[in-house]
């Protein structure tokens, strides 16, 4: 029995849920990466959730975290990558990812364990069960997790595949202690281990009186000492008979963490069989409080969510519990909405560590240093970076590199990539029919007025806090055809818990230098380039698809630092520069989106090839930085050069739109 709400069996993925899932294994990593660097105590450095959680509890400061299972099908996949990327942003402590029955799912369970932490920058705790699963199947399972970075184990007996009897393999585990056993003879302290707990007894064994509680506890002390981490228990209702078991550890002398499985009710229908398959006990008042509502499914998910809140609450006033740990059932809304009533996530200051989230492998946890260009598509970025040998003290690796990987057409997690003809016929309506570039402005213009969820360069389904703060030029420029990607206001002495702006920790302020990058016509890049010269705190950088001539006003052209933060104690960090060689990596990707992820949508002779076509042969991916962050204006260069340009009238940026 799984300590996840899901403990029944799951079907074995299709090829087409495999390929959503899997990308490209990290290597292994050097072992004197692993400690990170220690000089700066903001980033997160430590891979074992058990040790992430003494910090928080160090600190005094509650966390949460969330439990996801494989998709059966690849738009699945796919979805499920969008809704962790946005759960992620209130940053939970870790998620983990079910493993399918008899190892049903386990490649699948590897690939998206894996790709969490590479591109979601989320810790994932991957379960592994051993349940009709001979000894070289659990190594292949664990070898699989190391080569892609997963540290976290969820070790379980777990549950036969669906019409199968639970049997020991003739090579294989017949208990979770023998798996937690194997794990530490074989790899040592590489994993962190977590294992089940069970506050109203196995389901298979102590209701029916096969296993007393009392020999449950035996077990369960048998597997810390055989070396678990930490404990997470199986769902539960009643927060008295938790408590108690949290009392009856403490007492055996198992100190390790005990988080509660903490399922909100979705539905009434959901509620009841779930109780039902595992056994659980429901309190009188939960079940009076549902009966006159049982058929009004915002009703029940509504209580639902008060309850967990209210169950939360009293776990965490109790001190047995440092955090919670919430199965989500791959549902978002009820979890976020018990997440908020908590007070959970700090509604008046920013909880990021860098303005960008780091990935959370090994080898990465130290990289403090991004070229701005992939700040919308931070994806593309990892996986191209991912076989660069290490990011040297925490700063951005050989910017001329060989490795700085190929451009790749196929699918990245959530990046909007195609997968099937239904995900091209939704976003060919999407954007609507192309007939001229003047349909190409109205789609980046629907964007900007947040009609339009996701632009080839932009894998977030929303704008940023920041972008939304200068939306109005940003929507000026677009409807005067440049065509803007990536973009940040100035920002002088922001404090470093600003809601928008801020990153790093209370105490710092942060600093940036206006940024904006577009795709302008050539009459508007030279245009822009003549004017340049009247403001000298701008630099400029242009490039065109088919050309290897890289445009600039900068003189000496070389790293700029167009972000930092100075902190107490702390040097000062520059988490995002403009350089000119990563910039001729990034103008062959955003030019190449034109094609790959747009044309390539229409068929042959539809006329939206042509148009999209002749924007990426003609067109040239300008981007300007304004080294003034005290007192510059960006838009002023616009003001001037679209009405000669456009034939506008001159208008200031913040009055047009």
């Amino acid at each position: 029995m799984s300590a996840a709400v899901l403990v029944g069996s799951s079907d074995s993925p299709t090829t087409e849920v495999q390929k959503a899932a899997a990308l490209p294994a990290m290597p292994d990593l050097p072992a004197s990466l692993v400690a990170g660097n220690k000089t700066d105590p903001n980033l997160r450095q430590v891979a074992h959730i058990a040790d992430k959680i003494r910090e928080r509890v160090a600190e005094n400061r509650t966390f949460f975290s969330f439990e996801y299972f494989p998709p059966k099908t690849a738009s699945g996949v796919e979805n499920l990558y969008d809704r962790i990327d946005r759960m992620a942003r209130v940053e939970p402590l870790f998620c983990d990812m079910t493993w399918g029955a008899g190892g049903s799912t386990s490649e699948l369970s590897l690939d998206l364990s894996g790709n969490i932490q590479k591109y979601l920058g989320l810790d994932c705790m991957m379960h592994l069960t051993c349940t009709n699963m001979p000894a070289g199947k659990v190594r292949e399972g664990l070898d699989g997790a190391k080569a892609r970075g997963i540290r976290n184990i969820l070790a379980l007996r777990g549950d036969p595949p669906a019409g199968q009897e639970w049997k020991q393999c003739e090579d294989g585990f017949a208990h979770g202690v023998d798996l937690v056993r194997f794990i530490r003879e074989e790899y040592g302290d590489y994993f962190c281990i977590c294992v089940a707990g069970y506050p109203e007894g196995h389901p298979a064994g102590s209701l029916s009186g096969a296993i007393t509680y009392e020999q449950e506890m035996e077990h369960l002390e048998d597997k810390v000492k055989a070396g678990a981490d930490l404990i997470i228990t199986q769902m539960f209702y009643d927060v008295d008979i938790f408590l108690q078991f949290v009392r009856d550890c403490r007492k055996r002398g198992i100190e390790v963490p005990v988080l509660p499985g903490i399922l909100p009710i979705q539905n009434y229908a959901g509620f009841k069989r779930m109780t039902g398959f595992c056994k659980t006990q429901v309190p009188p008042s939960v079940e009076e409080a549902l009966e006159p509502i049982r058929d009004d499914d915002a009703a029940v998910k509504a209580y639902g969510i008060q309850l967990a809140a209210d169950m939360c609450r009293r776990i965490l006033d109790s001190g047995l519990s440092p955090g919670i740990h919430f199965y989500s059932l791959n549902l978002e809304k009820s979890v976020m909405a018990v997440v908020d009533e908590l007070g959970l996530v700090p509604q008046t200051q920013s909880i990021r560590s860098l303005p960008w989230r780091p990935a959370t492998l090994d080898k990465r946890r130290t990289e403090d240093v991004r070229p701005i260009f992939w700040a919308n598509r931070p994806k593309s970025y990892l996986e191209r970076t991912s076989a660069w040998d290490d990011f040297p003290n925490g700063r951005w690796g050989d910017n001329r590199s060989p490795a700085f990987g190929d451009i790749s057409n196929h699918h990245l997690v959530g990046s909007g990539g195609l997968v099937t003809d239904d995900a091209r016929a939704a976003s060919r309506e999407l954007y609507g029919a192309i007939k001229s570039e003047h349909d190409v402005v109205e789609v980046f213009t629907r964007f900007f007025k947040g009609t339009l969820k996701r632009l080839p360069w932009v894998e977030a389904s929303e704008l940023a806090s920041e972008t939304v703060a200068i939306s109005t030029p940003l929507l000026w420029l677009n409807r005067n055809g440049l065509l803007t990607i990536n973009s940040q206001p100035r920002v002088n002495a922001a404090p470093s818990t600003d809601m928008s702006v801020g990153w790093g920790g209370p105490g710092g302020f942060v600093y940036q230098k206006a940024y904006v990058e577009f795709f302008a016509s050539p009459e508007m890049t030279d245009a822009l380039f003549a004017a340049a010269e009247r403001f000298p705190s701008l630099t400029l950088y242009a490039a065109k698809a088919h050309s290897k001539e890289l445009r600039t006003t900068s003189k000496c052209p070389g790293a700029n630092a167009v972000t930092w933060g100075v902190f107490p104690e702390r040097e000062i960090i520059q988490p995002t520069i403009v350089d000119p060689y990563s910039f001729r990596v990034w103008k062959a990707e955003a030019f190449n989106l034109w094609l790959s992820h747009w044309a390539d949508l229409y068929e042959a002779e539809d006329t939206a090839k042509e148009v999209l076509k002749g924007i990426h042969d003609t067109y040239s991916l300008v981007n300007i930085v304004d080294n003034d962050f005290v007192a510059g204006d960006i838009w002023r260069i616009f003001s001037d050069v679209i009405p000669s340009t456009c034939g506008a009238t001159k208008v200031s940026a913040r009055s047009s739109a």
